[in-house]
């Protein structure tokens, strides 16, 4: 199987250090739409991980989230692709959970249910917990410089491996040219 796993915010839509609390904040990066429609149909299945301390805090219930998913699913079908998964921790950093990302539990649980082995999937993200969570679980940390990206590239301490590209659209021509 082909898969790809994609964090959420700085990756696909703009972050906010507010949090993307409803369907309307959610907004895409340009090209990300685009870029998962063609990773779709270049055979890829697409999965999001995505950390969601938003519900633990209280910013935003079960629900709200469920509708933002749905806008993010609705705007990517639009641009002719899909996202085949979302998951999420819906947990704070200080519950120190495997599925919180740095930690790998997300994506081992999405190479479970998937049937895939992560050794050759990549892991797209714009913070440094997303490439240690792809590190920790051994699939191939890519980073993206959208979002939080330049910031994480510029403060160094990567780990090993780690592929670079200017945003998800880039890194998907170069995974289905």
């Amino acid at each position: 199987m082909k898969l790809v796993i994609l964090d959420r915010d700085g990756t696909i839509n703009h972050d906010s250090d507010q949090f993307i609390k409803s369907p309307a904040e959610w907004k895409p990066i340009k090209g990300s739409l685009e870029a998962i429609a063609r990773l779709a149909q270049d055979g890829w299945h697409v999965a999001v991980a995505t950390n969601q301390s938003g519900i633990a805090r209280g910013l935003f219930d079960m629900a709200t989230l469920n509708a933002i998913h749905d806008a993010m699913h609705q705007a990517v079908h639009r641009a002719g692709g899909r996202i085949d998964a979302v998951f999420f921790c819906p947990h704070a950093d200080a519950s120190h959970c495997e599925c919180r990302k740095p930690r790998p539990g997300m994506l081992l649980e999405i190479a479970r249910r998937m049937n895939a082995e992560l050794a050759e999937v990549p892991m797209v993200g714009d913070a440094l917990r997303d490439l240690q969570a792809a590190a920790a679980a051994g699939a191939r940390p890519v980073l993206v410089l959208t979002g939080k990206g330049r910031q994480t590239r510029d403060a160094g301490g990567l780990p090993a491996g780690t592929a670079v590209f200017a945003d998800l659209a880039a890194f998907a021509a170069h995974l289905a040219p």
